[in-house]
């Protein structure tokens, strides 16, 4: 990651100089334990980086003290950060300290962060936009996930030993459109050989779609590494997946209706 601001299919503008910083009109709260820490109306989108925004607060809004560590860190566009804890008063038993909690940015050549704090996302327990929970990291409010059943033809093959394999086949795909990213094409177990594929121990995160666990493929000899990945209980704007299976495009070979799809080149190639 970096923490120049630029542009892409999921950030603002994807045809004009991206604007670092935009209001927030969500009611955004982070918990830690059974208290809120957080309590905002007024948090603000900051794009350090292409794929998604982190939410900046006012300092008012944190329940607890913000305390300045010493440590200071550069970055590119919006001045040097002061790093703070967070200490939340434990009554009897003292101070609850969250080391390198967050960071400020008192200097910054951006105005509106300079009473603003922003928080590492794993410093506070749950994250909540209203009353909806918020997983992984803060939601892009120009990432939009549509997920469409699709009686297209779809083959998936990897690369065996000494021809590609057939691993899935089917024409009952639920197609999942997501800002910035490929089509993903999931299909149902039935359709899959799921004698090639074998559970792995990965599992990721996403704030759109929820927790998956993966599979490799393996043909002949030739492992795929985490090339398939599904959601048994996927977050409820991508509930058209749950239970299905979906390859990689960057790593199989795909047939969409007899043509094939050129593999795309994106982070997960």
């Amino acid at each position: 990651m970096t923490d120049i601001v630029t542009t892409s299919a999921s950030s603002p503008s994807a045809s004009a100089e991206l604007a670092p910083v935009e209001a927030n009109p969500k009611w955004i709260r982070g918990r830690v334990g059974d208290r809120t820490v957080v309590d905002t109306t007024d948090s603000l989108f900051v794009w350090e980086h292409r794929y998604y925004p982190q939410w900046y607060v006012p300092t008012a809004d944190v329940a607890g003290e913000l305390r300045q560590t010493g440590e200071v860190v550069d970055t590119d566009n919006r001045g040097a950060a002061n790093i703070v804890d967070l200490v939340l008063d434990a009554g009897t038993d003292g101070e609850i300290v969250i080391a390198g909690a967050g960071r400020i940015h008192p200097d910054s050549p951006i105005p509106e962060l300079r009473n603003r704090v922003r928080l590492r996302w794993d410093a506070v327990d749950r994250w909540f936009e209203e009353e909806v929970e918020v997983f992984v990291h803060p939601r892009s409010p120009y990432t939009r996930v549509d997920v469409l059943p699709s009686s297209r033809h779809v083959v998936v093959r990897v690369d065996g030993p000494d021809e590609p394999v057939i691993v899935a086949e089917s024409s009952r795909a639920s197609i999942l459109y997501e800002t910035g990213l490929p089509a993903r094409y999931y299909l149902p177990p039935d359709d899959v050989r799921m004698e090639l594929l074998v559970p792995t121990d990965t599992s990721t995160g996403c704030p759109y779609k929820g927790v998956a666990r993966y599979w490799s493929v393996e043909v002949g000899g030739v492992t795929h590494g985490d090339v398939a990945w599904g959601y048994d209980e996927p977050l409820p704007e991508s509930a058209g997946v749950r239970g299905l299976i979906c390859f990689y495009n960057e790593r199989v070979d795909l047939t969409i209706d007899g043509e094939a799809v050129p593999r795309p080149s994106t982070k997960f190639s």
